[in-house]
């Protein structure tokens, strides 16, 4: 079973303790290493080495965004009289009523204008906000779980694309080794050809052979078909592989990459010529995926 895993995902967990309510969003995408980035609301700096080190413990690799919006409900705290307020107010309408402008106001009337009352909220205590601040932290734990099995997912979807494309890449390569046995005699017949030209019939049978020869072990391309045979192989044993594998198929992808370059190089043939092309096609179509995995 194939076990990739993607460096892109998404998700979001809530959460919520005594005034407090919460929201929790993870995201990611590729990265060469791991970076995890937290922003949260003030007064909850020790969250950030809370999500730092719960996305350490689950990937390994790709950008991080872990964002932590809270709001605090309005609470019934204590009121209080600005009285500064309230005297400024009393002063003016003192002056409004002996100029017949106003009537004498009433209390309740004075204290519903505007700044007179103020509330504050109730003072939370250190161990209020410790339980508030550790109820977050496990919001922070399922964001990033539940980012994990979105990673995970993409991944399985991943993993059947990379699997087609070695399936293509294996293809390919047991054209080019059908192919391949032809290069001896086409490359016997274009010396052949090149040497009567200059030679016309003085050219000798046995040296056309003996530099036929030369020209074929030099454009032998079994090395090349083996490594791309074991390159096949190790693709499909890292894509099964509980470790996160990215790295080593990036690294395998430039292997693959070499084979096939030497093998066009060394095509004699039209044939093997577009079958390598197509393989360098397979290949880089298969690098460009492999970015994405962890």
């Amino acid at each position: 079973m194939l076990k990739l895993s993607s460096m892109t995902g998404f998700a979001r967990a809530e959460g919520a303790a005594g005034p407090w309510s919460w929201a929790v969003e993870a995201r990611s995408v590729n990265g060469r290493n791991l970076e995890v980035r937290f922003r949260g609301p003030p007064g909850f700096d020790g969250l950030e080495r809370v999500a730092r080190e719960a996305a350490q413990g689950r990937f390994q690799r790709g950008q991080l965004n872990v964002a932590l919006q809270a709001r605090r409900a309005e609470t019934a705290g204590a009121v209080r009289v600005n009285r500064e307020a309230l005297e400024r107010y009393v002063a003016l309408s003192a002056e409004l009523t002996a100029a017949g402008h106003a009537v004498t106001p009433t209390a309740d009337g004075l204290l519903a204008l505007r700044g007179v009352l103020e509330t504050g909220e109730a003072d939370e205590s250190p161990e209020a906000r410790a339980e508030v601040e550790t109820a977050m932290a496990r919001s922070i734990a399922e964001a990033l779980d539940a980012l994990k099995t979105s990673r995970l997912a993409e991944g399985r979807a991943l993993a059947g694309v990379l699997s087609g494309l070695v399936d293509r890449i294996e293809a390919l390569s047991h054209e080019a080794e059908a192919e391949a046995a032809a290069q001896g005699p086409a490359i016997r017949d274009r010396f052949a050809r090149r040497l009567s030209e200059l030679l016309g019939d003085a050219a000798p049978a046995e040296r056309v052979m003996q530099e036929a020869a030369a020209m074929a072990v030099k454009a032998d391309v079994r090395e090349e078909l083996d490594r791309l045979a074991s390159h096949v192989a190790a693709a499909r044993s890292l894509m099964t592989d509980d470790a996160a594998a990215g790295r080593r198929l990036d690294f395998l992808t430039q292997e693959f990459m070499r084979e096939a370059n030497t093998l066009c190089s060394k095509a004699a043939t039209t044939a093997l010529t577009a079958t390598g092309l197509a393989l360098k096609a397979a290949i880089d179509q298969f690098r460009e995926q492999v970015q994405n995995v962890e």
